[in-house]
């Protein structure tokens, strides 16, 4: 079998959930609603002529302060036709949440707890969607980009004493 159009066939079947299409130096990207995102991975993946049959990562995006402020890349391979392809569905400022695509590509359960536990991006239907870098316990999102960076300063000899007062000591 021939390798067919993604875009073209995208358009065909998947009509009103295609947003945009993005090419940038040679990388496709199909910009789609979030609600079809499952719908389209498996159309994506089962059929003849495209079968993107390996998830090779999911990333979520901040885009602070623009609107929308999150996003989802999932990165798809055709092992078959050697090409590549790029999923992106863009989310709700407040709520960001989109459904799992576990089900078609099991693969993405690390990958979708990672992005939970780095973004806060909650992935519905997920079968178990908890922290996988942090701490249980851990408060915030560190990715996002309003999240307060809490560094050390870097001491050098004009702010030695103002370093040296912060840092912790042993008691004696």
């Amino acid at each position: 079998m021939q390798a067919l159009d993604p875009v073209e066939l995208a358009r065909l079947t998947l009509k009103d959930a295609v947003k945009d299409v993005i090419t940038f130096r040679g990388e496709l990207t199909i910009v789609l609603d979030p609600a079809r995102i499952v719908e389209a991975a498996q159309f994506f993946r089962d059929t003849e002529g495209l079968e993107y049959i390996f998830l090779s990562d999911i990333t979520g995006i901040d885009y602070y302060p623009r609107s929308p402020r999150f996003a989802v890349n999932y990165h798809l391979y055709s092992m078959l036709y050697n090409r590549r392809l790029r999923l992106k569905v863009y989310l709700d400022d407040e709520k960001p949440e989109a459904p799992s695509v576990t089900s078609i590509y099991p693969a993405a359960d690390w990958e979708e707890r990672e992005a939970y536990d780095m973004f806060g991006i909650v992935f519905t239907g997920h079968p178990a969607l908890r922290r996988i870098l942090m701490p249980q316990e851990w408060e915030g999102y560190p990715q996002r980009k309003d999240y307060p960076l809490g560094y050390e300063p870097v001491q050098f000899t004009f702010n030695y004493d103002a370093v040296m007062r912060t840092k912790p000591h042993p008691q004696e």
